[in-house]
């Protein structure tokens, strides 16, 4: 593939390198930021949908994963899909409903949820193309769930109080999400063919057994499978356990071989700027040399090095927490030589100088990833024998 050359002259300009024919992500290439500063060369760079924006709701978790189904269909050879991520996530209310009332009004009510609960929403539900649900039924152009989170942790203590779930409790759940978020399909015609939720999720070829969550922690024996224990994890999701130099390996070998990953990390960090499109893992002396939230960017800051023994002191102390996902689709090289990855995000794109898509450092990557989700058959063969897999 010719090597693709853009120079960034204007913010809206950046937008141009990921989006090309039909909404994939196909280049290989070069940008440069408008300060000249940060150059990127891009040797890897995966097929993936338009950043589409989350905008007013808690749903990373439901874009990230489904960028990823997305972009694992086009590698597939299945053509390109714009699927519903509000499907999803209406019926990740209902389970997260069902949770809340077996904990005894204890569980997690809001928003924030994980790549596992999207497997385990197409497993039982399925899944639509967007077209069929966009999932605004609201006077807006773009989600918000401001009103909607409310009414549902506000309905969710019904059945806790009364001991049991009932008919009626159901009715009026259903009907609230009806109201902000359309009624969900029973049969639907797509491109000549009627499907059901779950006949259109099947006939995708997708296999949700074939995809693998990963996180690499010390409080835990590696190759073994935990029960991450961050907020969010509310179904208790087990994650397979490796040491750092093995779980990086699974993100380098799979875009190597073609393969997208779920990412789930931190990017609360004065390190990390969405606007500017960097996350790096700078040192603490860099830190403090500037003031303010973030830093500006203007330079290349000195990284630290980052240990498995570093890596978990970030966790246990919550320096590192379980903020957002994004959908990992290729890496890069600035100027120095320094590997980043890339990923593409759920806000709005043109509030980011590289149009909705984010380079995270590798020592940034190594730090402040809480975990993956990746295809079974990019992961090394030697790392999954250790799995047992």
């Amino acid at each position: 593939m010719k090597t693709l050359l853009i120079t960034l002259v204007a913010v809206v300009a950046i937008a141009l390198l990921p989006q090309q024919a039909q909404g994939q992500v196909t280049a290989q290439g070069q940008m440069a930021t408008k300060c000249n500063v940060y150059q990127f060369e891009y040797p890897i760079m995966l097929p993936a949908t338009p950043v589409k924006n989350q905008a007013v709701t808690g749903t990373c978790w439901s874009f990230a994963t489904t960028s990823l189904f997305e972009s694992e269909l086009m590698r597939m050879g299945k053509g390109v899909y714009e699927l519903s991520e509000m499907f999803t996530v209406r019926y990740n209310y209902i389970n997260r409903v069902n949770d809340n009332f077996i904990k005894q009004g204890k569980g997690n009510l809001g928003e924030g949820s994980l790549s596992n609960m999207v497997l385990n929403v197409v497993n039982q539900y399925g899944m639509v193309p967007l077209e069929v649900y966009q999932g605004i039924n609201y006077h807006s152009k773009t989600h918000d769930h401001t009103e909607l989170n409310a009414s549902i942790q506000a309905i969710a203590a019904v059945p806790v109080m009364a001991k049991t779930r009932s008919p009626q409790f159901y009715k009026t759940l259903n009907a609230i999400l009806d109201t902000y978020l359309g009624e969900a399909p029973e049969k639907f015609n797509y491109k000549g063919k009627e499907y059901t939720p779950l006949t259109f999720f099947n006939s995708l070829g997708i296999k949700t057994e074939e995809y693998i969550l990963l996180t690499s922690f010390s409080h835990h024996p590696y190759y073994s499978n935990f029960v991450l224990e961050i907020p969010d994890n509310w179904n208790s999701g087990s994650y397979h356990n490796l040491p750092l130099n093995e779980f990086m390996q699974v993100i380098d070998n799979a875009l190597k071989t073609g393969y997208t990953v779920g990412w789930d990390g931190d990017m609360s960090e004065k390190s990390y700027s969405d606007p500017m499109g960097i996350a790096v893992n700078a040192t603490q002396q860099e830190l403090e040399s500037e003031p303010g939230r973030k830093l500006s960017f203007n330079r290349i800051y000195q990284e630290e090095t980052v240990t498995q023994e570093n890596r978990q002191a970030g966790f246990e102390s919550t320096a590192t927490t379980d903020d957002h996902l994004m959908h990992l689709i290729g890496n890069a090289k600035d100027k120095n030589g320094t590997t980043y990855y890339v990923v593409k995000n759920s806000w709005k794109p043109e509030t980011n100088r590289f149009g909705g898509y984010n380079h995270l450092s590798r020592e940034y990557v190594k730090a402040k990833t809480i975990s993956i989700i990746v295809h079974k058959d990019a992961i090394p063969k030697a790392i999954l024998n250790k799995l047992n897999l």
